[in-house]
């Protein structure tokens, strides 16, 4: 354990200092930034699994930005507040009040502030129930023998296990003592002593400001092995060995990323392996991306997740979309900037094989989603800012980047995408500030290029523009002659050359089976493929996905005893919400989901158990 980690806290807090944070109001956070804000938290918790809760206080440093300012207005979510103190000349208690909750803000606390109040304490207790903490049992790890705990704060979960103003507007920094079981061992989105003491008390800091939402949390029987340079992996032991593996170009892909787009400003870049329960892909924890052990395939095909998740530590973590309605801002920059790194450590072919898939699944899901849902700037005022979460921030957002490279070229576009990340680091970003910088620093100085018509429309308007890009690869045009050959009698599976084909073959291959076949005939060519190469028993996680949703669409019960095992082991909502879905279309499939359904719903994420009951009806 750090010997003098608040010391070292002040030191770092003094180089990096405060800024401001009156900004426009967050539709989702009751925060009255602009007369009040923190700029630093500390937390003092105690980690209950008997009880499911965490228990303690959160102490902010306040900064008034109108000096009449009477009240410090702070966002909560199932939480009991005990008491609340305020230091001005001393710690004294001071009077409170927390409103009727309401269904997708959760509850206001609103808490008085005395004219010489310079830091607020929140003494409190999380719910069991909190919608940002997941709590299993032994059973419902690997190891079987100890508890974990892990958080998911984003979009506004954060406010279930700290009360805070809960909006990506504000900006601080956080330090953090966490008590837990003495066999247990803590870690967070902070700076993280492998080698300290397991003791079951442990201290962190985060010297950079960030968003609430990034503040995170994982506790259980997590010891950690070392990669290249400052990457490394923590986890259940049983994970380390192939996660190291699966993972060790992760620095290569630090290093690529500093040379397009400016110094790592987060000192390490480490990755905590999730339960097979986490309901996300990954999570941009700064210093500590959480992954999903899906992607531990073997063969260092589905890395483009690590990229993704490092690419954040510029695009999300460094600048910041302003509220969940400029979410394209976080990800669609990210995912260009994901792709352009796994373009420079994996090959161009690579990197266009995954932007095509990309494209594909965007077109498919459009198909699906509300009008008002396709456009990347989305007025979620009185929604649940989960709407926002779809592919088109992420994938609609990479295209219109990528729109702004083809037509400026990468001699243009690479030196203001890092510029733009150098002079907005570690603030606040939306729409029109981002149009705006663009006009001036890309625009105005190639003119004629793009209109900003053009650019409005990409941001603003709905579904996707005439001109915008289609990416290809000549490597899945071949993948798909050799399917409509095959489908056509002109050849036998036999002939077509699959033993050196990449996951993301297998994909496009999968995907593009045609939805208009007979379903008798359907179900010929995929028991043929079933014969070929065992594609139901495939131990990769998104080829598995691939073929089970085939499977369900096509009516192919093979896939059956398959699907009953898969869905209860995996909690990623990207690979089981659509199996389900389909399930959903019609009532045998319902009744089977939800026989399976039930008794899975505990090992799932709370966000997971949310989305899946309402698919369900349960």
């Amino acid at each position: 354990m750090f010997k003098n980690i608040f010391a070292i806290y002040a030191a770092l807090v003094m180089s990096v200092g405060f800024s401001g944070n009156a900004m426009a109001k967050d539709a989702h956070s009751y925060a009255n930034l602009d007369a009040v804000s923190s700029r630093h938290l500390h937390l003092d918790l105690t980690v209950d699994f008997d009880q499911k809760t965490l228990s303690g206080y959160a102490e902010y440093d306040i900064v008034r930005h109108d000096a009449a300012a009477s009240s410090f207005i702070v966002d909560t979510r199932d939480l009991t507040i005990n008491r609340v103190e305020v230091l001005g000349e001393n710690w004294q208690p001071t009077t409170f009040t927390l409103a009727a909750p309401e269904a997708i803000l959760g509850a206001k606390l609103t808490i008085a502030l005395p004219d010489d109040a310079q830091k607020v304490r929140i003494y409190y207790r999380t719910s069991p129930e909190a919608a940002g903490l997941q709590w299993l049992t032994p059973q419902q790890t690997a190891g079987k023998k100890h508890p974990y705990l892990f958080t998911q704060s984003q979009p506004i979960q954060v406010r279930s296990w700290i009360p805070i103003q809960d909006t990506p507007a504000l900006r601080l920094t956080y330090s953090a003592r966490i008590k837990t079981p003495k066999d247990l061992f803590a870690v967070m989105s902070a700076v993280n002593d492998p080698d300290a003491v397991r003791d079951g008390d442990y201290d962190f800091i985060m010297p950079h400001k960030i968003p609430p939402y990034l503040v995170a949390l994982g506790v259980g029987d997590l010891h950690f092995k070392a990669m290249a340079g400052n990457t490394g992996i923590y986890g259940e032991k049983y994970i380390l060995a192939a996660a190291a593996a699966e993972f060790a170009d992760t620095f290569e892909m630090v290093k690529v990323a500093e040379k397009l787009y400016g110094p790592y400003q987060w000192g390490r870049y480490d990755i905590l392996m999730m339960p097979p329960s986490y309901p996300m892909g990954g999570m941009e924890n700064p210093m500590l991306s959480f992954i999903t052990p899906t992607v531990v395939a073997g063969d260092k095909s589905l890395v483009d997740l690590i990229a993704h998740e490092l690419a954040h530590s510029w695009s999300g973590n460094l600048v910041t979309n302003g509220d969940w309605n400029d979410l394209w801002l976080n990800e669609g920059t990210t995912s260009y900037v994901e792709n352009r790194i796994m373009e420079e450590v994996f090959g161009l072919e690579r990197a266009k094989m995954e932007k095509a898939l990309s494209s594909q699944g965007l077109l498919r899901e459009l198909k699906t989603l509300e009008d008002v849902d396709t456009s990347l700037y989305v007025d979620l005022a009185g929604r649940d800012p989960e709407k926002a979460f779809s592919g088109v921030p992420y994938i609609k957002g990479q295209l219109f980047l990528l729109y702004l490279e083809e037509k400026y070229g990468r001699e243009a576009f690479d030196p203001f995408l890092k510029q733009y990340f150098t002079a907005h680091a570690f603030q606040s970003m939306t729409s029109a500030k981002f149009i705006t910088y663009l006009k001036a620093n890309l625009m105005d100085k190639h003119p004629g290029v793009v209109s900003m018509d053009k650019i409005n429309e990409w941001v603003y308007d709905t579904g996707m523009p005439d001109d915008s890009p289609r990416p290809t690869s000549d490597i899945f045009a071949r993948v798909l002659q050799d399917q409509q050959d095959w489908l056509a009698g002109k050849i036998s599976l036999k002939d077509i050359a699959t033993t050196n084909w990449t996951v993301h073959q297998w994909l496009h291959f999968i995907t593009n089976l045609p939805e208009e076949m007979p379903e008798k005939m359907m179900r010929d060519r995929m028991t043929q493929l079933d014969e070929a190469y065992n594609l139901t028993a495939s131990r990769n996680n998104e080829i598995a996905h691939a073929w089970l949703l085939q499977g369900l669409k096509h009516d192919y019960q093979a896939i059956l005893p398959r699907l009953k095992v898969y869905l209860p082991s995996i909690g990623r909502l990207k690979l089981i919400r659509p199996l389900y879905k389909q399930l959903a279309t019609t009532p045998g499939g319902l009744a089977m989901a939800r026989k399976i359904y039930r008794p899975a719903r505990p090992g799932y994420h709370p966000s997971a158990q949310k989305v899946l009951d309402k698919i369900l009806g349960e």
